[in-house]
């Protein structure tokens, strides 16, 4: 008979909801229906789904997922493999933004000293163009890539110089967060932040405190800055929204 749609669920680790989804936009369809109305799944649809989990660890939407695996020329075993070296290269990449983590704790507990540079090495280029494409869906695709071709103006050398300037604000920001978001210290610091993101863009207020959300909300940039601080990420978005208040009023 396979299995229920609960029965799947708890075996693949996905919601009923999930799965009623994906039968209604027809990405996983169940191998039959009983006279009880009852959805069950055999073991082609199990594999399918698979496959789908698989897609969605790489970022793909439903739309491009079901597209690669209802094409004909899919093949499961090709696609597994494929699947195998993506997860081994994720592996590899978390392993060193671990590593990055870890010597960025030990860094700021004062056991080792790292430079503003090795706060970054596990961001590569690939983590750029992964963002890049984030930033064109949530905002203006016109005004991300002006920002994108305005970054890649600068040589190797200007880019680690930016970066390493963003660092120092951030590790600066930890070490001001005794002195609450209202200092004028602090504020200074996200004048800082403000005048750096002109390297990429000229930021609004509403885009400023756009940001400071996204820091919070966005798994990311908040696991980055709680590296950095457990307290960082929602100590930005204050200060950034009290910083925001000011310019609006001597607008």
């Amino acid at each position: 008979m396979g299995y229920t749609v609960k029965q799947l669920s708890d075996l693949a680790g996905v919601s009923v909801r999930t799965l009623h989804y994906y039968d209604e936009i027809d990405l996983l369809k169940p191998s039959s229906v009983g006279a009880n109305g009852y959805r069950y799944y055999e073991d082609e649809a199990v594999y399918r789904l698979q496959q789908i989990l698989f897609f969605r660890e790489l970022d793909l939407s439903l739309r491009e997922i079901k597209a690669i695996i209802d094409s004909p020329a899919f093949d499961l075993l090709v696609a597994l493999q494929a699947h195998r070296e993506s997860l081994n290269d994720r592996v590899e990449r978390l392993h060193d933004l671990i590593h990055t983590v870890d010597g960025t704790i030990a860094h700021l507990t004062g056991e080792i000293e790292m430079s503003q540079k090795q706060l970054f090495d596990g961001f590569t280029e690939e983590d750029e163009k992964r963002y890049y494409q984030e930033a064109r869906e949530r905002y203006d695709s016109r005004e991300v890539d002006a920002s994108y071709k305005r970054w890649n103006r600068n040589t190797a050398a200007e880019k680690q110089r930016i970066k390493e300037e963003g660092a120092a604000i951030y590790t600066d920001l930890v070490a001001l967060m005794p002195s609450g978001v209202e200092s004028l210290e602090v504020q200074a610091v996200i004048a800082r932040w403000h005048q750096h993101l002109r390297h990429f863009y000229e930021p609004g207020v509403e885009r400023l405190q756009g940001l400071g959300h996204l820091y919070v909300e966005s798994p990311d940039f908040a696991a980055f800055f709680r590296a950095l601080h457990p307290d960082l990420p929602e100590f930005m978005r204050e200060a950034i929204t009290l910083y925001c208040e000011t310019l609006s009023e001597t607008a």
